[in-house]
């Protein structure tokens, strides 16, 4: 049975309007996304209490050379409260996949943001025929331990209390929260806390968190599990060096298990790079794009107009040798 809440989640969200606004239903709820430009399709899935509003500033970027679908996982941002609902990895990892059977998108290119980067990682490894590569922002996964005391924390009964209280708790408090996942906080932009708060005041968002959270460690182990199916998935890797809720340490470490994988560092980001570093991740996404879409045809790429001296480091890749000159650069900083 639909509650006011749901039907108020259905009525649409307010999203920039430069994008299309749709609902396609999945498993007989509806979920809520966001559509820009054409061509190789690239769904973005957000991280956990996250939204499509978090892609803002990606979107346009992304679109100039791809048909982008960002889309509100069930019982976040503005898609349908289902009570109830299965919030293991599993579970939702063959939703990302219904919900891409309702988009009509057979196969896409997927990007995901911490809890959803590891939900990116389980489609890839239940669905390898619809995920043709994955760029992963700082993705939740078995090799991290920074955030393991906050979830023990929430899956106690105070925990639990305060979590149910965050959505109400005043907007300063919210902003400090929020600064946490930054680098440097004073990169905050405009309408950046409305993408992590906005959902969570519907009924039903904070009972789907919590969920999540309980099941964290036995998701983590059946994450590691199903690693080696993704290992020869084309994958990016990005990370900010100042992250406190994924270590990059892990990183490396999740790096080292997918021989497919590339791993670039943001000096000075946080949790958020695509957030707190636009311009730089949307720079990064693009590169990386163009350099595997070239050579799975074997097209030769030519010298990009714009330098990249201003490109972030990264870790060094195993496999820079045969890469483009301009993930080179991007692999040295040069």
């Amino acid at each position: 049975m639909k509650t006011q809440a749901n039907r108020a989640a259905q009525q649409g969200p307010a999203t920039t309007r430069r994008f299309k606004d749709g609902l396609v239903e999945v498993e007989g709820a509806r979920v809520h996304y966001v559509h820009a430009g054409a061509g190789r399709p690239l769904l973005l899935v957000h991280g956990l209490t996250g939204s499509t509003l978090n892609w803002r500033r990606n979107i346009p970027a992304l679109a100039r050379d791809a048909g982008v679908y960002a889309i509100d996982l069930l019982n976040m941002g503005t898609s349908e409260r289902v009570p109830g609902l299965d919030a293991g990895l599993a579970a939702t990892a063959d939703r990302v996949a219904a919900c891409m059977d309702a988009l009509g998108l057979a196969e896409a290119e997927i990007v995901g943001h911490s809890h959803g980067g590891a939900v990116a990682l389980m489609l890839a490894a239940r669905h390898p025929e619809r995920v043709r590569g994955l760029i992963l922002f700082a993705p939740a996964n078995p090799y991290s331990t920074a955030g393991d005391t906050l979830i023990r924390f929430y899956g106690s009964s105070l925990g639990t209390a305060l979590a149910r209280l965050a959505p109400s708790l005043p907007r300063w408090v919210q902003m400090i929260a929020l600064g946490r996942m930054y680098g440097d906080p004073a990169r905050i932009a405009d309408g950046s806390l409305e993408g992590y708060v906005a959902g969570g005041r519907i009924p039903g968002t904070i009972d789907h968190v919590l969920a999540i959270v309980r099941g964290w460690f036995a998701n983590m182990a059946a994450l590691r599990a199903a690693l080696p199916l993704v290992a020869r998935v084309p994958t990016l890797l990005v990370w900010g060096d100042r992250d406190r809720a994924v270590s990059l340490a892990s990183g490396i470490r999740l790096h080292r298990e997918l021989p497919q994988s590339e791993l670039v560092v943001l000096p000075g980001a946080g949790h958020v790079p695509f957030e707190e570093m636009p311009e730089a991740a949307n720079r990064i996404m693009h590169e990386w794009l163009v350099c595997k879409r070239a050579l799975a045809t074997q097209t030769p790429l030519a010298a990009p107009a714009e330098t990249s001296r201003d490109l972030p480091h990264s870790v060094p890749l195993a496999a820079r040798a045969s890469l483009s000159p301009t993930l080179q650069r991007l692999s040295t900083g040069a």
